[in-house]
């Protein structure tokens, strides 16, 4: 069904309630988060004219409604599918969309079909920024959006729990794993185990039939690149252009993100000590963040703080997850991220008061659903971790906590692990435009690479100044745009990633102090060796 729009004290409690847990130690999402208010939507059979091959425009089969950030009237509608694709006449579920019509629609046959990322994010509840970073394609195709099964209005798999109303006073280490994931477990009304990737691109594919749309242009982030592969390896007569941004690789399992966060965590040290006035300001960022963190892993600390969201005098206790989680998010936001070196230097001192306010940026923005995230993640992703990946994983903060967590969360989960093939490359001749972020505390431009192995026409862009969802932050949504129009991706020039768009550093608590004289410019980022296109034809 539809949600209304929560006040921000009840979505605060609501996110709050699943972030203060140690499951959300997990791969970050594209950050642009915006709630629902919207009117109910009715299903009824597949509208697809193979006539005059044109999408059945809205009628019956669907309703109008409003999303959040959008001024204008959109469709939405679901339809009904079994949760067990092998039990058709058992339980049904409702599967949601909401499709952004086209300005100017001259191709009713397209669509472009946004996928969210998390996994565990509604594609809905992002529609005001997908509907922004492509409001180019949006004059001449609609915009596609589906949450998937397990997320947003598709029978979310979301757990509220107990006891989490102050994020801010909890002690993380104080909670029992197993114990709150088997609450989560007993607290869901769904057969868990069909929340996975496989069932939900059938899904996706029942609702393009159901909305008569003969071929798609895919685009996915995080954790939605490992749906637009899927997509390739199962559907690839639908498909005419696909991008993939912040890529997950069919190859890799996303609890190797650790050593993603380590190196992001380099590139901000680094970024900082080339840049003269940073460098100058805080020349032991890195002895710092080593000291604090080494403080925090002893026991954490207990002030009084006024809450960064309301200015009421509140209790913080700021373990090591806090400090090292509300970094670890600012990451992904180059605006956020140009604060962590004086926030770092603050934490030293014992004022933690610039971390708190990174940390209440966060406190909104994933609206993760984290029934269907386990569900993804221990069916595909946990049983496939070898030794090896294990004991990397142990090396770093972040990738000893998830292995520690899923370990005893999986358990319970009970997921059936995918078929070894889920995991091979995959292999397409389809235009595909792949997106990687220099800076990206996630997918690194690596996991880019590995993913174009077996892609035959295929181009992959680094953005030397980006984080995490480069159509977002670059010129790539016009190149997305202009693969949408010509369908040919080895003519895409991506020479406009080059531009300098950095933030200068925070230096004090309420800045970004300008570069006074030229002397003093920021001193340029290093390309990376392949510089801009990756592979232009790979076998």
């Amino acid at each position: 069904m539809f949600h209304g729009k929560r006040d921000r004290s009840e979505t605060r409690k609501a996110i709050n309630s699943v972030k203060g847990k140690p499951l959300m130690t997990l791969i970050g999402t594209l950050l642009i988060s915006s709630m629902i208010l919207s009117l109910p939507a009715s299903a009824s059979a597949d509208s697809e004219n193979s006539e005059n091959n044109t999408r059945v425009p809205a009628s019956q089969n669907e309703q109008t409604c409003y999303l959040d950030g959008l001024s204008e009237q959109v469709s939405c509608g679901f339809i009904t599918v079994p949760e067990n694709p092998a039990k058709p006449d058992g339980k049904q579920i409702e599967i949601h969309y909401a499709v952004l019509a086209a300005i100017k629609n001259s191709n009713y046959a397209e669509a472009f079909l946004a996928i969210a990322g998390g996994p565990g994010q509604s594609a809905i509840d992002n529609a005001a920024g997908f509907s922004r970073i492509f409001s180019k394609i949006r004059q001449s195709r609609d915009i596609l959006l589906i949450d998937q099964r397990g997320t947003g209005r598709s029978n979310i798999l979301n757990c509220l729990g107990d006891g989490f109303e102050d994020p801010l006073a909890i002690n993380e280490a104080d909670f029992d794993v197993a114990t709150e994931t088997q609450a989560c477990l007993d607290e869901l009304d769904a057969d868990v185990t069909q929340y996975g990737s496989l069932n939900a691109l059938d899904d996706f594919e029942a609702v393009r039939k159901h909305l008569g749309y003969k071929k798609l242009h895919v685009y996915g982030i995080s954790y939605g690149t490992r749906m637009a592969q899927l997509y390739l390896r199962h559907y690839p007569e639908v498909l005419s252009t696909v991008t993939i941004d912040g890529v997950v690789p069919m190859q890799q399992s996303v609890l190797a993100i650790g050593n993603s966060i380590s190196r992001a965590f380099d590139l901000l040290i680094k970024d900082c000590n080339t840049n003269k006035l940073c460098g100058a300001q805080f020349p032991n960022l890195k002895a710092d963040l080593a000291s604090v963190d080494a403080k925090l892993a002893i026991a954490p600390m207990v002030s009084q703080v006024p809450d960064p969201l309301t200015g009421e005098s509140t209790q913080l206790t700021m373990t090591r997850a806090k400090f090292m989680g509300a970094i670890r998010m600012a990451l992904y936001m180059p605006n956020v991220r140009a604060l962590i070196p004086h926030a770092i230097n603050e934490a030293a001192k014992d004022n933690f008061q610039p971390i708190l306010g990174m940390y209440a940026l966060t406190i909104d923005s994933t609206g993760i659903a984290m029934g269907m995230h386990v569900s993804v993640i221990c069916g595909e992703d946990w049983q496939r971790l070898t030794a090896a990946e294990r004991d990397a994983a142990n090396q770093t903060y972040f990738g000893r906590e998830m292995v520690t967590t899923f370990e005893q969360s999986c358990a319970i989960w009970n997921m059936p692990a995918v078929d070894a093939d889920f995991s091979a490359p995959i292999s397409s001749d389809i235009p595909i435009l792949v997106l990687s972020g220099e800076l990206d505390p996630a997918t690194p431009p690596s996991w880019g690479e590995l993913a174009m192995e077996k892609l035959t026409n295929a181009k992959h862009f680094i953005a030397p100044y980006a984080t995490h969802g480069v159509a977002h932050q670059s010129c790539a949504n016009e190149l997305i745009a202009e693969l949408v129009d010509s369908g040919n991706v080895q003519e895409l020039d991506g020479e406009c990633l080059n531009k300098d768009v950095r933030r200068n550093f925070y230096l004090n608590a309420s800045t970004v102090e300008a570069i006074p004289a030229q002397e003093h410019k920021q001193e340029p980022v290093q390309k990376p060796k392949q510089a801009l296109a990756q592979g232009a034809s790979h076998d």
